[in-house]
């Protein structure tokens, strides 16, 4: 490609609405432009990265034994309602209705199409297992698209899904994808880090999140600095905290007055105690389809209720903070809320946290005005009257689960993928049954993993830039080599770059050559903005026999001899 013909709308503004760096570039690169909010064209550079992460996602996957489809972009409603999905995705769900008043659904993701078109043709066990994806433009309603391709309305991805007879099998198709998207990005140069996460909207009892670590990312991960345990902050566990010299703790049962004294760090001082010894309420509204319910949620005084854990404790679809009057109404007392002789309320769901079970001695509200009572014993609490569960977000410092002497450290992610084990959460609501080997009709196993290819290009340069622009990889830049003529009016330096240019071309190179009539400092910002991997610059020293070559990622330049430039480049792009 010639430079003077390419369309490469490079610009020094900064878009009014971007804040990430990768929004920034990207769209001052010239790779892509927005449209409308969370809406974006990808324009020719754009379009060439974009195939090229493509790519590499279908030769990883199509090695791994899976089978490429397309499914429409628009879906019908009654599978979605099939499913019982369609109230729980809420308004990113965008609907309408066709000339014949047919209703249906712009896909945010496929699971319930993919399960239609297997259900009626495989039928036996012999037919089994089997794992079709596609790589597909998605929508979601976003309620505040922001950051680019990063979080936008409309965006591509790859969803794949395997149906298997057992759980067992099912189990060792998702560990053969998290290997394969493990191959997937070190090809394109991430430094990623594979964790657990929560299943969300998708469902499943198990899934991993595979996180590019950049500092702008929307997720807090929590890792462990001594081995490889990594888990969104959502579902992140630690070793369980003890109390040392717990011995030395004498508190006899008692009901004690504590006349205005309802917060965590009041209570201790007044009791002397650390806090590790009281039994903290924290009270939500539960938001359910049918309805709401008052939650109470015990951990202990030093630890804070990670949210997602909470929801998914009570199966509720999202918690919000009740107000004074909705806690009176339940029988509450604010800052006096304890674990005994709660009000027998069906409008009130208690979990207590998993580190509270069988503790003693503890301080807890007496579920009176001004009491708590001291020296509780948690030993023995019927678990059908009890709900215990995690419920603790964890801290920087707190003990790693998975080793001896690792501690846990906050960082910053952006997710690319996420594989889930499905089980039978689709397959049996929408009739995916097959016979097995005793002749028994049963629901298939399912099996779903996505990765955001669009999100990828933008994850990739929250990684790789610096104060001059983009430094995209070699493997997913649009251009390997650029050829930089300095002055196109010197015949001599013109005519060595339509040589070198021929030749790359020649053996299948993707190469540009900047052939513009502009200086020479005009052309290297361009260059460095745009991040071609290798800049091959042809100025005044070419009568003397040398050139020079840019090399974005170390961001050096160093000088060869001129009849030795076609092999350097070579070698350095093949």
């Amino acid at each position: 490609m010639r430079f003077s013909r390419a369309y490469i709308p490079t610009s020094k503004e900064i878009p009014n609405d971007a804040v990430l760096p990768s929004h920034i570039l990207l769209v001052r690169a010239g790779y892509i432009k927005g449209v409308a909010s969370g809406l974006y064209n990808f324009l020719p550079l754009g379009k060439k990265s974009l195939d090229k992460i493509r790519a590499i996602v279908k030769e990883e996957l199509d090695r791994s034994g899976c089978q490429e489809v397309d499914l429409p972009f628009v879906t019908p409603a009654e599978l979605w309602e099939e499913s019982g999905r369609i109230a729980k995705f809420g308004k990113e769900l965008l609907r309408f209705r066709d000339r014949k008043d047919g209703l249906f659904v712009l896909g945010p993701t496929h699971e319930e199409m993919m399960v239609a078109l297997v259900r009626h043709q495989l039928n036996s066990y012999k037919q089994l297992p089997q794992n079709l994806y596609q790589i597909k433009t998605k929508f979601r309603d976003e309620a505040r698209p922001r950051f680019g391709l990063m979080r936008g309305r409309e965006f591509i991805m790859k969803d794949g899904y395997s149906f298997h007879e057992n759980e067992n099998d099912m189990k060792r198709e998702f560990y053969l994808m998290q290997e394969t998207y493990k191959r997937i990005f070190i090809r394109l140069g991430l430094d990623f880090r594979v964790v657990e996460a929560d299943s969300g909207a998708i469902g499943g009892s198990g899934s991993r999140e595979f996180m590019v670590i950049a500092n702008s990312g929307e997720d807090t991960l929590a890792v462990c600095n001594s081995c490889d345990y990594g888990a969104n902050i959502e579902t992140a566990k630690r070793r369980p905290h003890q109390q040392e010299n717990i011995d030395q703790i004498e508190m006899e049962f008692a009901k004690f007055k504590t006349p205005d004294i309802k917060t965590i760090d009041d209570l201790a001082k007044f009791f002397h105690v650390p806090d590790w010894f009281i039994a903290k309420a924290v009270v939500k509204k539960a938001i359910y389809e049918n309805g709401s319910k008052i939650a109470i949620f015990f951990v202990r005084g030093g630890d804070e209720v990670e949210e997602k854990k909470a929801i998914n404790s009570i199966n509720a679809l999202e918690l919000v903070d009740p107000t004074i009057e909705e806690i009176e109404n339940a029988g509450l007392h604010a800052g006096f809320i304890g674990l005994l002789n709660l009000p027998q309320n069906e409008n009130i769901v208690k979990v207590i946290d998993l580190e509270l079970k069988n503790a003693e001695p503890i301080i807890t509200g007496a579920n009176e005005p001004d009491f708590h009572y001291i020296g509780v014993s948690l030993k023995n609490l019927p678990d059908d009257k009890n709900k215990f569960a995690d419920l603790i977000r964890v801290k920087e410092g707190d003990k790693c689960l998975h080793c001896e002497n690792g501690s846990l450290i906050y960082k910053r992610g952006i997710e690319v993928g996420h594989i889930f084990q499905l089980g039978t959460k689709y397959s049996e609501p929408l009739g995916a049954n097959f016979l097995d080997r005793d002749g028994k009709s049963r629901p298939m196993v399912m099996g779903t993993y996505g990765i955001g290819v669009s999100r990828l290009l933008s994850a990739i340069v929250e990684q790789s830039h610096d104060e001059n622009g983009i430094v995209m990889p070699l493997a997913v830049a649009p251009y390997k080599i650029n050829i930089l003529v300095s002055n196109i009016k010197n015949s001599d330096e013109l005519a060595f770059g339509e040589n070198i240019y021929s030749n790359l071309i020649a053996k299948n190179i993707e190469t540009i050559i900047d052939d513009r009539n502009e200086r020479f400092g005009f052309k290297i910002r361009d260059a460095e903005l745009i991040g071609f991997p290798y800049t091959l610059i042809i100025g005044k020293s070419l009568a003397n026999g040398k050139v020079e070559i840019l090399d974005r990622k170390k961001a050096v330049k160093f000088e060869i001899d001129s009849d030795q430039a076609l092999n350097k480049i070579l070698e350095l792009v093949e």
